[in-house]
């Protein structure tokens, strides 16, 4: 999943900083993450794992790191596999 999430942020993060020298609780937003830019991530996201990010999710916090992403979208992940 972290791979699949730097991979995601890579293409449409525009982030100033490369992914792959940010650790997982790196400030994304600090690294140059935009709230325009948070749109993109989370289509490329809810596309790439196949889920729906709910409204409740749709946060500055949730968008924070990539161990933000990670802790939002795993229960959604495991929830959609097991239906």
């Amino acid at each position: 999943m972290e791979q699949q999430l730097r991979t995601i942020l890579a293409e449409v993060g525009g982030l100033k900083r490369p992914v792959e020298g940010l650790s997982l609780n790196d400030d994304l937003f600090a690294a140059g993450l935009t709230s325009f830019a948070t749109v993109g991530v989370m289509l490329a996201i809810e596309d790439a794992f196949d889920v729906a990010i709910p409204d409740a999710l749709l946060t500055r916090a949730t968008f924070r790191s990539i161990a933000s992403l990670q802790a939002a979208i795993a229960p959604l992940v495991v929830t959609n596999r097991a239906a």
